[in-house]
């Protein structure tokens, strides 16, 4: 059954982050089967405590078992490290 992996980012450099971490990171997202299906920045806050004006991705993977394998493989480790200090993230997953 699909799931979503849905992150919200407060990005401090966002020229470094899309030049290092979101080439590699989108290269993995396929390698594990997931699309994207939403990269924005900007994202309004309407009720909630949450990272208002923040960028917003959202993945489609074929199965939560699918997702998992991308977020908890070797390669990502590596990859997560390029992102170290240059944003704070929240990740949620979302379906079976």
């Amino acid at each position: 059954m699909t799931a979503w992996m849905i992150i919200t980012a407060r990005i401090h450099d966002r020229e470094a982050f899309i030049s290092g971490y979101g080439p590699a990171a989108a290269k993995l997202v396929e390698k594990f089967g997931g699309k994207y299906m939403v990269r924005a920045p900007g994202a309004m806050l309407l009720e909630g405590d949450g990272m208002d004006g923040a960028s917003v991705v959202v993945s489609e993977w074929p199965s939560r078992a699918a997702a998992l394998a991308f977020w908890q493989s070797p390669e990502y480790a590596e990859v997560r490290k390029l992102r170290d200090g240059l944003a704070d993230v929240q990740v949620m997953l979302v379906g079976a």
